[in-house]
């Protein structure tokens, strides 16, 4: 429950605590904290037996934690074993190198056919020339 505070945060916990509470009263405070959280826990404990005493003997193997999505699938999914299967022949690093080939290789074969022009139309990847001066529609200040 607690498990990201750090030792900074914890004294500046108790640091804030005393100055509350006092250091008089700083026990009665704890004991009074302490037992609340022992009547919650209880609460909760009572209620998931009543709630599994409810659901039947079918689900006697049934876990809250289970509802959490990420536990759920982790669990439908990690029983598979034709999902183990396809993981442990999936090859991440050889598919990623055989596409980088394939690219590679592609753009050494088109490099000579690049450099001749393009039978249909003009090359979109280059940029355009300038137009020559003549070409030019003249700009007029005044219209803008």
């Amino acid at each position: 429950m607690f498990n990201d505070i750090g030792a900074l945060e914890l004294v500046t916990i108790v640091v804030l605590a005393i100055l509350i509470f006092g250091p008089d009263k700083l026990p009665k405070v704890i004991q009074d904290v302490s037992g609340v959280i022992r009547k919650i826990r209880a609460f909760s404990d009572s209620a998931k037996q009543d709630i599994r005493s409810e659901l039947g003997p079918e689900f006697k193997d049934f876990e809250f934690e289970d509802l959490n999505p990420k536990t759920f699938l982790r669990k439908q999914l990690g029983e598979n074993e034709d999902l183990k299967e396809i993981r442990s022949s999936f090859d991440l690093r050889k598919e990623l190198n055989d596409v980088t080939d394939a690219v590679n290789s592609r753009e050494s074969d088109s490099a000579p056919a690049a450099s001749a022009p393009p039978a249909t139309g003009p090359d979109l990847l280059k940029k355009p020339a300038a137009p020559a001066a003549e070409q030019r529609t003249p700009y007029d200040a005044d219209a803008t």
